[in-house]
C-alpha cells in the first residue's frame, strides 16, 4: 500500500496542484514543515522542488534547475496557459456577475450550478455571453441551450482541475487552488503587458515559481 508521502509525491510529479479543496489530506501533510522537508530530497532527485502559490496554501512541483529541455517544456506550458486565458477570464467574470458578487471567485468558493443557470436564463446578456464562452476551443460545446452549455463548461473546468465536484449527486462545484495560480499568471501578464508572448514566457521562466 502506498504511503501518504508516496501518494503526495506522485501527485506533485504528475503536475497536480495540491490544496485544501483538491486534496485536504495531502495539503495537511505538506503544511507540516517536517513532511515538506522529507518530500524535497525525493523531488530534487528528479530536478524538482516544492513550490507554493496562493499565499503558501497551494503546493506544486517546479523545476529545480533549468536546462534546454526544461525550458522547452515550460515555454509550452506557458503558451498553453495563455491560450486559454481569454475563455477562463470571461468565465470568471460571468460567474461573478451571475452570482451577484462584488468579489472574484477564489479557492474554496462554492458555485451552485442550478442558481447560476437560473440567473443566466433570466438575463439575455448573460446567456449570450455564455454561448460565446462555451464555443471556445477550450470548452468545445455544441449545445444550443444554456443547460447543455453550462454543463460542458463546468465539466471541462473540473477536468482541468479548476473546479471539483465533491458530491456526484449534487450540482455544487468548489474552486480549487489552481484558480489562485491562474490569478498569478494573469497578474504576471498584466505586469509584463509591454512584452511579446515569447518574452513573457522567458520572463516567467526566469521568475521560476510561476510555473
Amino acid at each position: 500500500m502506498m504511503t501518504e508521502q508516496g501518494r503526495v509525491l506522485s501527485k506533485l510529479l504528475e503536475g497536480q496542484f495540491i490544496c485544501q479543496v483538491s486534496d485536504e489530506d495531502g495539503w495537511r501533510y505538506l503544511k507540516s514543515r517536517d513532511n515538506a522537508a522529507k518530500v524535497e530530497p525525493h523531488l530534487n532527485i528528479l530536478n524538482r522542488t516544492l513550490a507554493t502559490t496562493g499565499e503558501g496554501d497551494v503546493f506544486f512541483a517546479a523545476y529545480l534547475t533549468l536546462g534546454e529541455s526544461e525550458r522547452k517544456i515550460l515555454l509550452q506550458q506557458f503558451q498553453e496557459t495563455t491560450s486559454g486565458l481569454v475563455p477562463l477570464v470571461e468565465w470568471l467574470l460571468l460567474v461573478q456577475q451571475a452570482s451577484e458578487s462584488d468579489r472574484p471567485l477564489i479557492m474554496g468558493n462554492a458555485i451552485r450550478l442550478n442558481e447560476v443557470q437560473t440567473v443566466i436564463e433570466d438575463t439575455p446578456a448573460y446567456a449570450e455571453q455564455l454561448e460565446k464562452i462555451s464555443r471556445y476551443r477550450l470548452f468545445g460545446s455544441t449545445s444550443v441551450n444554456v443547460d447543455g452549455q453550462l454543463k460542458q463548461v463546468f465539466k471541462r473546468l473540473t477536468d482541468l482541475g479548476y473546479l471539483m465536484k465533491p458530491n456526484p449527486d449534487k450540482q455544487i462545484y468548489i474552486a480549487t487552488g489552481k484558480v489562485e495560480h491562474l490569478y498569478e499568471v494573469i497578474r504576471f501578464i498584466d505586469e509584463t503587458e509591454s512584452l511579446s508572448l515569447s518574452e513573457q514566457a522567458e520572463a516567467a521562466i526566469q521568475q521560476g515559481s510561476l510555473l
